[in-house]
């Protein structure tokens, strides 16, 4: 059977991106139709709009969702992201993938995700709490620690996370640190959180260069998005031995066939905010940073950045996905026709949700844990998953995405199928 969706006249959005990869998955797996239609559709979306009052005095409408994907394993899990691009198919599609991720991972959550249509760069701290908070209050009729918990994502951080906890918290009349994750350490995070994303990934692409027979050591990165994920995971393959030789942003990039010197490239954003007119290298675009000749390939920035129309120039051997949907499924196809393997974004940059779930445990526990301990725990978790990815790759003797939808899609289906039909 074709893996392959048929093609269409327009490049398909993230939601019509999402519902492919799982329909030739269910295909894959001869998936009952009636939980292939339950798989596809979300349980829950809701859509608010909601005024906020800026410094100016003005007052603005913004327009923010809330979706939760699938509760059969548990609770929706899922980020929350401020971006002026956010809309409803997105956050479909990021809840949906969430899904597969959680499972995967062996965590006992579904999948959610959350968005604000919002830039949130000019904004002041007074109104990007006031977005927050409000959005907290919309939203807080789905949110909650046996409910959906919600953690950063793109335009959001610790603090967005806080007071959203905060908002919660003053609705109930007690403390609720549980309704969300990726918050300070002074009000119930946990310890390697803030590097746990790119944790995740670095891990993923050493155990990828061992299954493939190669070393991180000495082996060129370039990684596609210098933010949280794309950073941290930066610094961590340069300590693993790897040599990064270029980063890119928003703005643009940086190259230097010789590696880069990271502090400098991370000392100049934290002055600048952004990467354009940094010293070290050369300026690159995003899209020249991607075909580069490299060993090892990181898209940590947004979905959709490499495409048939990019794929058959990428040089790199391994691709290890940072960002969610980064790869285009016509895009899979070539990549794999070509030999180029990916450790897709379900599995590899799940070291976020799943350290968000030992802050949730310890949350509920009030007992916290020590950084080294989470990132033991956490290197046990990515490593099972890897090794079960792998193992269904090889059994369905497909790519990494396939095999890993397998796992997802059919430990999901599984619990659907055991708890029934209510009523």
């Amino acid at each position: 059977m074709s893996l392959m969706t048929d093609r269409v006249d327009r490049p398909q959005n993230a939601w019509e991106m999402a519902l492919s990869q799982l329909d030739n998955v269910a295909a894959l797996l001869r998936l009952d139709p009636g939980l292939h239609a339950i798989l596809r559709s979300p349980k829950r979306e809701l859509t608010v709009h909601f005024p906020v009052q800026m410094d100016d005095g003005s007052l603005r409408i913004f327009t923010g969702h809330r979706v939760q994907h699938n509760t059969g394993l548990g609770p929706t899990k899922g980020g929350l992201r401020y971006s002026a691009d956010v809309t409803l198919d997105e956050v479909r599609a990021l809840a949906m993938w969430m899904t597969w991720k959680c499972a995967i991972a062996g965590l006992p959550y579904g999948g959610a995700k959350g968005g604000v249509a919002v830039d949130p760069r000019p904004l002041s701290l007074r109104e990007l709490e006031g977005i927050t908070r409000r959005y907290a209050t919309e939203v807080s009729v789905l949110i909650g620690p046996e409910r959906d918990i919600p953690a950063p994502d793109m335009g959001t951080n610790p603090q967005v996370m806080a007071w959203l906890m905060d908002t919660i918290s003053m609705h109930h009349g007690y403390t609720v640190t549980g309704v969300v994750t990726g918050k300070p350490l002074a009000v119930g995070g946990s310890q390697g959180r803030v590097e746990a994303t790119g944790r995740g990934v670095m891990l993923t692409a050493g155990m990828a260069c061992r299954k493939l027979g190669r070393s991180l050591e000495g082996a060129r990165v370039a990684v596609q998005g210098f933010g949280n994920v794309g950073a941290v995971t930066a610094r961590l393959l340069a300590r693993a031995g790897a040599r990064v030789v270029a980063v890119s942003d928003i703005t643009g990039g940086l190259y230097n066939e010789q590696g880069l010197d990271l502090a400098l490239v991370e000392g100049y954003k934290l002055d600048h905010r952004d990467l354009s007119g940094c010293p070290g290298g050369d300026a690159i675009t995003n899209e020249e940073l991607l075909t580069l000749p490299v060993d090892l390939l990181i898209p940590a920035a947004m979905e959709k950045q490499i495409t048939e129309a990019n794929a058959p120039r990428i040089r790199a051997r391994l691709i290890v996905e940072g960002a969610n949907g980064p790869v285009t499924p016509e895009a899979d196809h070539i990549l794999h026709e070509q030999g180029v393997r990916v450790v897709p974004d379900v599995l590899a940059n799940a070291g976020g949700v799943i350290v968000s779930y030992f802050e949730w445990v310890q949350d509920i526990q009030a007992f916290f844990w020590d950084e080294s301990e989470v990132n033991q725990r956490l290197e046990r978790i990515m490593s099972r998953a890897f090794e079960t990815v792998w193992d269904a790759t090889e059994k369905y003797q497909t790519n990494m995405r396939i095999g890993a939808y397998a796992v997802g899609v059919s430990r999901v289906a599984e619990a659907t199928s055991i708890r029934g039909i209510y009523p």
